[in-house]
């Protein structure tokens, strides 16, 4: 008789000021972590996910799936969280799951819904659910969000159900199995990083 093998996520999350990672095992939560931070997530994000998969006596080579969040969000932050998923992907063989913040404040509310998340300069990502459908985000000002029907979860609303990398990796345990595409960010609206006004070098004959 075959051994059942668990599934085992792990996901993480550097879409805001911080970073978040947790571990999953057949429906349990083995381990979890989200720490504060406006920068360097690209040098912890690794050894976070590497921390939390020692202590809970695994190893990348046991993994089923990596979750991920997309965004909206930092656009750095973003970008630093879905290379690190493709990555793992590309050299473990598993399947990666992207799942966009959104989502992640609303797992575990079934019913119609909405969920905000700071955009800066006075404004919010916003998305409105209704059961299973879910309407286009956009970029709404803080003072003016749309009316909804249910309870609003992120900012200025409640407190989601599961902290967002937990989230993240039930919604992409749930997935994996019929992911097709590879995690891609979710940008809102353009990075604040402008080009450079200067003319480019010419090269002369």
């Amino acid at each position: 008789m075959t051994e059942h093998a668990p599934v085992t996520v792990l996901a993480f999350d550097t879409a805001a000021p911080y970073c978040a990672a947790a571990v999953l095992s057949d429906g349990q939560l083995v381990a979890q972590a989200e720490e504060p931070m406006q920068k360097g997530q690209a040098e912890r994000l690794m050894s976070l996910c590497d921390d939390l998969l020692t202590s809970a006596d695994l190893s990348f080579d046991a993994l089923t799936a990596i979750g991920v969040g997309i965004g909206p969000g930092n656009f750095t932050g973003i970008r630093i969280s879905v290379a690190a998923a493709r990555g793992l992907a590309l050299g473990l063989g598993v399947p990666a799951v992207g799942v966009s913040s959104f989502e992640a404040l609303r797992y575990g509310h079934d019913g119609p819904c909405a969920t905000a998340i700071t955009a800066r300069r006075e404004q919010l990502y916003y998305q409105r659910f209704d059961g299973t459908d879910a309407e286009a985000p956009i970029l709404v000002p803080v003072q003016a969000l749309p009316e909804h029907a249910g309870p609003l979860f992120g900012a200025t609303g409640r407190a989601p159900t599961f902290p967002i990398a937990e989230a993240i990796a039930r919604l992409a345990a749930d997935r994996y199995k019929t992911t097709t595409e590879r995690p891609a960010p979710l940008y809102l609206r353009p990075a604040d990083a402008a080009p450079a006004r200067d003319a480019p070098p010419v090269i002369l004959p």
